[in-house]
């Protein structure tokens, strides 16, 4: 083992202990910032006098360590998921995808990319509704790199075959270097904590990533975010979901489309109740609340309402062309690959009326972090 990997090594063992590991459905429990919580979106889930569930059957949902992902955990630790009558155990880790493929999992938060290649491979499992139409995907580069063409032959966290990235691709184009992995020293990270990490401990000069690491390197000073991956030529697309089951759906309607409507209202807190949203993810995390709060700032202010349940016809369509052109997996069946069913009937808001009435008033998009931040704790009586 040579010096700088067993540099490495160490700072994975070290962070490792004193942070913990990531997932909802540790023995640590709900998080309490939210967890007992009757005012706002769980209040509005109660006056709805939903019937009572008849099915007893408990919910597997997973989701990934990625910032796109939260409404898992706020669906837990808010009590939205007991408010609605569900049962629902809830893990984060990076195997989604697989488990939802061997039957394994009932529904996760994953991303676009997977579904279709699990359709392909003729894996039970379809998108029930959106949950990030893109945006928040970084690529964040050591202090000393000071222009995009410093990257070029340095060791990066873009994986070593970063041409089959789309994100990659349009942040390679946007900064006029070249998109081939031969021009870097591509290395793969088992997730985007370990990158961080090799970041830090200077072993590689830059990584792409979504938050908290982002934010994490800015709070910690440890590097910069270089480039953001919104839109692929300037046109918003489809980033991550929120995938089913076919065989769950199937078997438990009445279980699934409760499912649906808590995905909606978990989107719903996070918006309404950002300070509180971002202790939750703070715990779930196993990040500092600062950088929760810089996260759900980014979310849903900075860079717009990025995080919907609104399924975007046109924004699919643009990923399907740009990802099918590029090889990335074959055609798909669209009619397979979305499912609005259960979206259309379980009682969600309206989600442009639900911001226009409920969040374009309190917290509207421009506004400063700071001007946030004390609204926010405003409102969580902080």
């Amino acid at each position: 083992m040579n010096k700088n990997l067993k540099k490495l090594t160490l700072a994975l063992g070290i962070l490792t202990l004193s942070t913990g590991l990531v997932a909802c459905g540790s023995d640590k429990g709900s998080a309490q910032s939210g967890k007992l919580d009757t005012t706002g979106i769980v209040q509005s889930i109660k006056d709805m006098k939903l019937p009572e569930i008849k099915d007893d059957y408990t919910v597997k949902l997973g989701y990934y360590n990625c910032d796109h992902m939260t409404a898992a955990c706020i669906g837990k630790d808010a009590g939205i998921y007991e408010a609605l009558g569900l049962k629902v155990e809830v893990t984060g880790n990076g195997k989604v995808p697989q488990a939802m493929s061997a039957g394994q999992m009932d529904a996760g938060y994953i991303s676009f990319q997977n579904v279709t290649r699990g359709i392909n491979k003729g894996t039970p499992i379809t998108i029930g509704a959106n949950n990030h139409e893109g945006g928040s995907y970084y690529l964040i580069v050591s202090n000393d790199v000071n222009e995009p063409k410093d990257l070029v032959g340095q060791k990066l966290g873009v994986g070593t075959e970063p041409e089959k990235s789309w994100a990659w691709r349009q942040m390679a184009k946007d900064m006029n270097i070249p998109v081939e992995g031969k021009n870097y020293e591509g290395i793969n990270f088992d997730s985007d904590k370990s990158a961080y990490i090799a970041l830090k401990t200077g072993e590689i000069k830059g990584y792409t990533a979504c938050d908290p690491w982002g934010s994490m390197a800015e709070y910690e000073k440890t590097g910069k975010i270089m480039n953001v991956f919104d839109s692929v030529d300037g046109e918003k697309t489809i980033c991550c979901v929120f995938a089913l089951n076919t065989n769950f759906v199937k078997d438990h309607p009445e279980v699934a489309e409760r499912l649906m409507l808590a995905h909606t209202k978990s989107i719903e807190y996070l918006y309404s109740n950002p300070y509180k949203a971002a202790k939750i993810f703070a715990e779930n995390y196993s990040v500092p609340e600062e950088v929760a709060l810089m996260t759900v700032y980014k979310k849903t202010v900075e860079e717009g309402r990025t995080i919907t349940w609104d399924i975007n016809d046109a924004a699919i369509d643009k990923r399907l062309t740009e990802n099918i052109s590029h090889g990335d997996y074959e055609e798909v069946d669209k009619n397979q690959l979305v499912q609005t069913d259960l979206l259309d009937k379980c009682g969600k808001d309206d989600f442009n009326t639900f911001i226009k009435e409920k969040i374009d008033p309190v917290f509207p998009t421009g506004m400063s972090y700071d001007e946030w931040l004390k609204k926010a704790k405003e409102i969580a009586g902080e």
